[in-house]
């Protein structure tokens, strides 16, 4: 085994000095990392989230509903604001995809519902509007979605509905507009 030089010994120690700063940025850097994730995470999770719950309106006055494929219960169309869209875009988005009807015209807001139990999978707020609608019934989603049928006004089975569906819908029969 050959000896050493003191030239050799400072390389060594030099590298091993660099490779410990190395070691040590990439640790500060995946702390940095999980703490990032860390906030995103509870901002994702510990807050509620934004939904469109849509009391679509056909010319003959008839409500829109649909029949979720989850709990088999009637229900009004609706679903999650995507990243980057508005209420309108959602609406629009959501009412084609659960119905095959065109939004032709929003009507007015019925209501913002926020109790945490209005959603058996999670809390969300669903902002409630009335929209006007046409076109033929068309089921895309059918992964979330049965069936759809209209209803008369006072046909609608406002028992019989799922999470708090038959809220807004009271509230839309009595003109009222709520925060709830």
């Amino acid at each position: 085994m050959e000896p050493r030089s003191a030239q050799g010994q400072g390389d060594s120690q030099g590298d091993l000095a660099r490779q410990g700063a190395r070691s040590g940025l990439r640790r500060s850097l995946l702390r940095q990392a999980l703490r990032y994730a860390k906030a995103i995470a509870q901002v994702a999770f510990r807050h509620p989230i934004l939904g469109v719950v849509i009391i679509p309106v056909l010319a003959d006055a008839s409500l829109v509903l649909v029949r979720r494929v989850d709990d088999g219960r009637w229900s009004l169309p609706g679903g999650l604001v995507d990243w980057g869209e508005d209420i309108t875009t959602t609406a629009t988005r959501e009412l084609q995809e659960e119905t095959g009807l065109t939004l032709v015209q929003m009507g007015r807001l019925v209501g913002v519902y926020s109790d945490p139990d209005r959603d058996p999978r999670v809390h969300s707020v669903a902002i409630a509007i009335e929209a006007q609608v046409s076109g033929q019934f068309a089921v895309q989603d059918t992964l979330e979605i049965s069936q759809v049928a209209a209803f008369a006004p006072d046909q609608v089975p406002l028992d019989q509905l799922s999470h708090d569906h038959s809220r807004p819908l009271q509230d839309y029969f009595q003109g009222a507009t709520r925060i709830a």
